[in-house]
């Protein structure tokens, strides 16, 4: 398997993991409704190398929600938790996300997600949960970076274990309690990596200041002293494609990822240009965008669901997360969902009070339905 890093166009953009948010079935939502296969097929036909704006929506690259590598490495807990490791044929590039401090557990982890056909594997050393810090783990790594040097080694042994070539990636922040990136990354780029996602703020600030790309910006200068081919992912407060267009220009970042915007969200990715209407890819676009023909070419512009579109996804999604995952997951997780879908529209508080109060996918079904009634 190759390094897909090395083929992806620039810029790029990726789905964040996100802990009961960005599970198999909202992957796969995100993946039909981002226009991901389409973008996904217009790359193979095209030797990996084509253009965004030529080739649809869909994130760039999937990431998984990260799992405990101490967890994999123990039979009992493994089993329960391979389903986070579950993902579709439409999700490729998938990156395995996970997390831990002992270089065994991260080596057997490492090995398993090469063994089950993910494209990257991708460590979680940015995290500010309390009980993972307390293993040494997520952010605390930021304060130990000799450990994360050989957490990094250890991923490389197991992926080369499994007789394959995933390249590995880590995930973090610009510092522990300050900013601290002059000291944290060049270790980081040391273990030659290859790519490396700054999530754009400390771990003390969490997210309740506004992430700070200036140090993106700087992580991508550092990279280039230090003479390495890291790809840098800029990450924090992105609202939309535009927006991260707007960071890739101001900072000099390889690509973007996009978390929080998802919510409510799987249209995300999708966006249209010109080159869609004048390959004919699809007559609904040809209606919606005839008048634009005769303009200049433009950035790519953001697809906007309509109100019953947006809903009757919400149960899609409903239903698939009951099926695929009702079995392993509280439905409760979904609410967090209804929140983000249900926002801005006359009736919305009323609707999403109904919605909470919902224990299964049929209740939730048909009170949206009554609604658009």
């Amino acid at each position: 398997m190759s390094n897909f890093w090395k083929k992806l166009p620039k810029p790029f953009f990726c789905l964040a993991p996100m802990a009961d948010v960005t599970d198999c079935v909202f992957r796969e939502i995100i993946a039909k409704y981002s226009d991901h296969e389409n973008r996904r097929l217009c790359e193979s036909n095209n030797g990996g190398l084509a253009r965004r704006s030529f080739s649809g929506g869909g994130p760039d690259v999937f990431w998984t929600e990260f799992v405990s590598a101490d967890g994999l490495a123990h039979p009992e807990a493994r089993e329960k938790l391979l389903i986070d490791f579950k993902y579709g044929e439409n999700e490729h590039p998938i990156v395995a996300q996970i997390f831990g401090s002992n270089p065994k557990n991260i080596e057997f982890a490492s090995k398993l997600c090469a063994e089950l056909g993910f494209d990257g594997v991708d460590i979680n050393m940015g995290c500010p949960d309390k009980s993972i810090e307390k293993q040494g783990a997520g952010a605390c790594m930021i304060k130990n970076p000799e450990s994360a040097r050989e957490v990094i080694r250890a991923a490389k042994r197991g992926i080369a274990s499994a007789g394959k070539d995933v390249p590995v990636s880590v995930k973090t922040r610009i510092g522990y309690n300050k900013v601290e990136i002059e000291e944290w990354l060049p270790a980081l780029l040391a273990e030659d990596i290859s790519a490396l996602t700054i999530h754009a703020r400390t771990r003390k600030e969490m997210s309740l200041v506004p992430a700070r790309w200036e140090f993106v910006k700087r992580a991508v200068e550092i990279r280039n002293e230090m003479k390495k081919e890291t790809l840098i992912i800029g990450n924090g407060d992105v609202l939309d494609i535009e927006d991260a267009r707007k960071k890739v220009k101001e900072t000099g970042c390889d690509g973007v990822m996009l978390g929080r915007a998802i919510f409510g969200n799987p249209w995300l990715f999708k966006t249209y240009t010109k080159e869609h209407i004048s390959q004919g890819t699809n007559n609904f676009l040809l209606k919606i965008f005839s008048a634009r023909l005769g303009q200049p070419a433009q950035a790519p512009s953001q697809y906007v669901p309509s109100l019953r579109e947006k809903l009757t996804v919400m149960v899609e999604h409903t239903k698939l997360f009951e099926k695929n995952l009702g079995q392993y997951k509280n439905f409760a997780i979904m609410k967090k969902h209804y929140k983000a879908y249900v926002n801005n529209f006359d009736g919305a508080k009323e609707l999403r009070v109904k919605l909470m109060e919902a224990e299964n996918a049929d209740e939730i079904e048909k009170i949206t339905m009554e609604f658009l009634r």
